[in-house]
């Protein structure tokens, strides 16, 4: 009886071991997904909010669908941005649609 019972608490001890490397494996597995994919979007987007809050009338900006334009007039979500030389290609569009800024140099 006494055989069983020191077998019977070897198998319970392993499985409680078990049970704490799986936690461990757990942890370590969204420690990475925070490390190299979380943080890293947030950073972003972080320096996306900074960047659009920073814009100002004159700025040349870079749209996502890959066109230059000059910032022509700015309001809460939406900006007017004039593409090329001709005065009359005005279009309104979201903050969101830039991609990049370069500020207007001092002259």
């Amino acid at each position: 009886m006494g055989v069983l019972l020191t077998a019977d608490t070897a198998a319970a001890g392993q499985a409680a071991g078990g049970g704490m490397i799986m936690i461990i494996y757990i942890v370590c597995i969204f420690a990475f997904l925070y490390f190299f994919m979380i943080r890293p979007q947030k950073k972003e987007q972080k320096k996306m909010a900074t960047m659009l809050s920073a814009l100002e009338i004159g700025d040349c900006v870079l749209t996502n669908s890959g066109f230059y334009g000059i910032v022509i007039d700015i309001t809460d979500d939406t900006v007017i941005v004039e593409f090329g030389n001709n005065k009359n290609c005005r279009i309104p569009m979201q903050k969101t649609a830039i991609a990049q800024v370069e500020k207007a140099s001092a002259e």
